[in-house]
This record gives structure tokens, C-alpha cells and sequence, in this order.
């Protein structure tokens, strides 16, 4: 068992270590290839087909695989790597050490938004779009949003969702209006302030993080691994609570076929979210 640590602990040669394998990745094309799946699985209400990444309980368990995959990845490069997590209640300016010239690097410019600092700027020749949503080549940042602001969560927007007890609610999708999964997902939850906690994060951060290629912007997996972080605090707070839906959905449920249960197996993978309830079995948070 290795440990996930809190991006603002590592040391210089912990991050060169991280950057050094993500640009190999990169350059191997292995790194695009999660581009790629991210955005097949990015499935949404409107679509028809399975839904196990977005909008959907298996959310959690999906990325959680997700993640693992890419650490595989990573650490196959150098065993000495795991993806750090970005508290964003915490840190939660463009000063932050993650947007640092000698990790993320930062915000982008003003115009089209390329970002010009750290090893993942285009200028650097090492960094380049394949699988964008747009047909820009370069990685693109907008922090906030100045046009349509739009902040960061904070603690409190995150201990409301902690407190939930029920992992996810019917109808299963972007608009339950109760359940843990839905509140840090973020699509809305009845008597909110519209996307919230994960959401709110990929709109804040824009550009690249803004659609289904979200991955192309490394900062993804540190995100990613603070929801994952959210995710076990969750389990440790309640206990009792159990991922729902537990069982198959009835016949007559527009759901059915569409959301994974607790023992359905998830593409690509054919893991079941049971599977992936315990993080210890791989890793550990510091």
C-alpha cells in the first residue's frame, strides 16, 4: 500500500518526480488514451446508453477505478509516485503551490486563455492537445470565470454535503435532489446555488477543465483525488450507510439498464462498485 498526499506537502523532488512521469505518459500516448476514455464514458441524462461515470451513483467508484488505472500508469514510469490531492477549500486562489512554474504552472493569458507557465504549456513542446473539445492545441485555463464569475466551494459547502446520510436518491441522476453523491457531484441540489462542490471546481478552474476532456488539464487527477478523499470521509462519518442503489432496479424504471447497482459490473473495466468500497486495499490518505 502506497499514500495519496496533500498536494501542498510534497516536496520539489516528490513534484519533478509526478511531472516527470505524466509528461512520459504523455509522450508515450498513454496519457491521451485516458483522455479518450474519459470522454467515452462522459455520459449524460440526455444520452441514451449506460451512464457510469457522470451523473449517476457509480460516479465515486468509477473515477475511484479511474484513478487507480492512471496511478498504474504513473507509477509503471516511476514506483515512487501516487496522485496528490488538491484540498480546493483550502487552497483556493491562483497563488496556491499547485499553479506553481514548477508543478501546474498557472492561470491562462487573456484572450484565448493559453496557459504559459509550468511543463504543461504548449510553448514548452511538451504538452499538446489531442483530444480537446475545441481545436486548439494548447492547455487552457480561465480561473473564475471574470466574464460570469463564478468562486471556488468552500468548507462549509462541503460538511453540508458530509452530513447527509444517504449516499444517492431516485431518480438516480443529475437532478436527485437529496443524497451525498448528488451534493458533491454538484448538479443542483433543490434550494442550492446551482453546480456545486466537484462542478463548481471544473468551472472555476475553465478552459480545458471544462468539458468531457477534463483530463487534458493535469489538475484533473489532484481534484479528482480530493472527491475520492471526500468520498471516505463520507464512509468513515456513516458507518451504516450503504452504496444505493443495493440491488437491481424494477422493469418499469427508466433507470434500469442506464445506472450500475452495487454488484453490476462498470465499463471498461467489468468492476462492480462493490469492488471498490475500501481505498485501503491500494492506498492510503496523509
Amino acid at each position: 500500500m502506497y499514500s495519496r498526499k496533500n498536494q501542498r506537502d510534497l516536496t520539489r523532488t516528490e513534484k519533478k518526480r509526478l511531472v516527470d512521469a505524466i509528461l512520459e505518459l504523455k509522450r508515450t500516448g498513454r496519457y491521451d488514451d485516458f483522455v479518450t476514455q474519459h470522454r467515452q464514458y462522459y455520459v449524460t441524462d440526455a444520452q441514451s446508453g449506460p451512464r457510469p461515470a457522470h451523473m449517476t451513483p457509480s460516479f465515486f467508484p468509477w473515477h475511484r477505478r479511474y484513478l487507480l488505472e492512471f496511478e498504474r500508469a504513473l507509477r509503471a514510469v516511476d514506483s515512487r509516485v501516487s496522485i496528490p490531492y488538491w484540498d480546493w477549500t483550502r487552497d483556493g486562489t491562483a497563488s496556491a503551490s499547485l499553479w506553481a512554474e514548477d508543478f501546474l504552472g498557472g492561470n491562462g493569458r487573456p484572450g484565448d486563455r493559453q496557459v504559459m507557465t509550468g511543463p504543461f504549456a504548449y510553448r514548452r513542446g511538451n504538452w499538446r492537445i489531442r483530444a480537446g473539445v475545441t481545436d486548439d492545441a494548447f492547455l487552457r485555463r480561465n480561473f473564475g470565470r471574470p466574464s460570469a464569475p463564478v468562486a471556488l466551494p468552500v468548507a462549509a459547502d462541503v460538511e453540508r454535503a458530509l452530513r447527509d446520510p444517504v449516499y444517492d436518491a431516485a431518480p438516480w441522476n443529475s437532478v436527485s435532489t437529496t443524497g451525498f453523491r448528488n451534493r458533491i457531484e454538484g448538479w443542483g441540489i433543490r434550494g442550492g446555488r446551482g453546480v456545486a462542490n466537484h462542478n463548481r471546481v471544473h468551472r472555476w478552474i475553465g478552459g480545458s477543465m471544462a468539458g468531457a476532456a477534463s483530463p487534458d488539464d493535469p489538475v484533473f487527477w489532484l481534484h479528482h483525488a480530493f472527491i475520492d478523499l471526500l468520498w471516505a470521509r463520507w464512509q468513515k462519518a456513516h458507518p451504516r450507510s450503504r452504496y444505493l442503489p443495493a440491488r437491481a432496479l424494477p422493469a418499469e424504471d427508466p433507470q434500469r439498464g442506464r445506472i450500475f447497482t452495487l454488484d453490476q459490473p462498470m465499463p471498461p473495466w467489468d468492476v462492480p462498485p462493490s469492488r471498490l468500497m475500501d481505498h485501503t486495499r491500494y492506498y492510503r490518505y496523509v
